[in-house]
């Protein structure tokens, strides 16, 4: 069955909106949510767990982001990518950190905060929920493909920027046992594990875009519209 639903959120003093998902109530926003994890850091846990109840929610979109740069000492992370180590970093260089850490949360690609700081996190979370629309997603999923269209804003202030429309795929949940490093003989459950993430194209705001996304295959799907070079997401939503 087709489902449209128009899907935004804002910026204001500096921050981006995001749109609801194909599961939201209609009059909640969807904001996003990575974490950036790794298997073998003892303190991440927390963070993983904290990450299951973020996913159990309709407002949040709470991604998994598996680092290799833990590998090291002694236990791969069987989800780890470079490029997601890579993401985490270029996230540090557009707000000119020095660093990057795990279990670092960032939220709408802005404020980072650490993991397992659940009442920091959500005080973020509300913050951009609270704020006026800025770009317009509306999608129709159906079968193997959804169609997206996304708009700017017709509101005072929008200012049009640079976009990267960004699909991701990822994995509902997964346990693992971990056999060696700092968590060895722990049996640990991961949430919303991304195992893709792919730039489809740019995007200026200056007219609608339409595109129609692949979504074959067991995973689930989301799309992301974040300003280029790491900047805020302006709007995300679930497409499976």
């Amino acid at each position: 069955m087709w489902r449209s639903m128009i899907l935004a959120f804002a910026a204001a003093f500096g921050l981006a909106g995001v749109a609801t998902g194909l599961k939201a109530e209609p009059d909640r926003r969807l904001v996003v949510v990575e974490l950036f994890t790794s298997q073998g850091c003892s303190s991440c846990p927390p963070a993983d767990k904290f990450l299951h109840d973020l996913a159990k929610r309709d407002d949040v979109l709470a991604l998994g982001l598996h680092v290799d740069y833990w590998d090291y000492i002694g236990w791969k992370d069987v989800f780890a990518s470079p490029a997601f180590s890579e993401r985490q970093r270029s996230y540090a260089r557009a707000g000119n950190r020095r660093s990057v850490y795990t279990p670092q949360m960032i939220v709408q690609g802005q404020q980072h905060v650490v993991g397992n700081h659940p009442l920091d996190v959500n005080e973020l979370i509300a913050r951009h929920q609270s704020q006026a629309p800025q770009v317009l997603l509306d999608v129709q999923s159906g079968g193997e493909s959804a169609q997206v269209i996304a708009r700017a804003a017709d509101a005072p202030g929008v200012a049009k920027r640079e976009m990267s429309i960004v699909l991701l795929r990822y994995k509902p949940k997964e346990t693992v046992k971990i056999r060696r490093g700092e968590n060895a003989g722990k049996q640990l459950s991961y949430a919303n594990i991304v195992t893709e993430m792919d730039v489809l194209r740019g995007w200026d705001m200056r007219a609608p875009l339409k595109l129609r996304v692949d979504i074959e295959g067991s995973e689930r799907a989301a799309l992301i519209v974040q300003a280029q070079g790491h900047g805020p997401i302006m709007a995300a939503a679930r497409l499976k």
